[in-house]
């Protein structure tokens, strides 16, 4: 059963589906493979228009999460193959070693049940699937970099907060108040195209690329410690591999 938008939510109500059918997605509700709903039956179902759905779905496709194909719909991709890569900093820590300044800012801060595919990344139990779901907009000189989204397992900082963070590197807040040490990271890196939410975020022109970055970070005894999904400005910020 797909959950419904509330239009009493202040979230646009193209996110909340995108959400609501990612959730699908990572939940297994929706397997590579599978067509989505037709734009028209999402209309019926939650009570929307036409110009909304178009909105949540080309986001997906966007992101590589959904494809289309002509005549006969829209699909479920599947996963992208995964290619390790090394180093392990924070973006404070990246941009504080190029010596600019940063800033960031917290769009929201939730508890919330992690989903399917949360719960498998951060190895959650179903006794333990709660995490917090964080979500900022990273600054660098003044200027939007990045719009990141973390999810933390809650058992680890269940006393953690909005304050906790407030202005602060993650990683520090790990290792100076809950005495973590991130020592290994998975990471991909995928190009993506903007939605229009994100345009806004990042000061961009309408359809502008980007770099998605999604990295699993750990701790001592392989334990997982946070899952992030970091869209970058792909005009300011590039990646550099150096091979020894």
């Amino acid at each position: 059963m797909m959950k419904i938008v509330s239009k009493k939510n202040p979230v646009p109500l193209h996110f909340q589906i995108k959400e609501i059918l990612q959730e699908m997605i990572e939940n297994e509700e929706l397997k590579p493979g599978d067509a989505v709903p037709t734009e028209r039956e999402l209309c019926e179902i939650q009570g929307v228009s036409r110009m909304t759905v178009n909105k949540a779905i080309m986001s997906l496709v966007n992101e590589g999460l959904l494809y289309r194909e002509q005549g006969k719909g829209t699909f479920v991709a599947k996963p992208k193959e995964n290619k390790e890569i090394a180093g392990l900093k924070s973006f404070s820590e990246v941009m504080q070693d190029k010596g600019l300044k940063t800033e960031t800012r917290i769009l929201f801060f939730q508890i919330k049940e992690a989903t399917k595919r949360i719960k498998s990344v951060l190895n959650l139990s179903d006794d333990n699937n709660k995490v917090f779901e964080i979500s900022r907009l990273r600054m660098s000189e003044g200027e939007p970099v990045a719009i990141e989204t973390v999810w933390i397992p809650h058992n680890l900082c269940s006393d953690m907060d909005r304050e906790t963070i407030e202005g602060k590197s993650l990683y520090e807040t790990f290792k100076n108040k809950y005495n973590y040490f991130p020592d290994k990271a998975k990471q991909t890196i995928e190009p993506i195209i903007l939605n229009e939410d994100e345009c806004k975020l990042l000061n961009q022109n309408e359809n502008a690329l980007a770099l998605m970055f999604r990295r699993t970070t750990y701790i001592k005894g392989e334990v997982p410690i946070e899952y992030t999904k970091a869209i970058y400005r792909s005009d300011i910020y590039k990646y550099e591999l150096v091979f020894q």
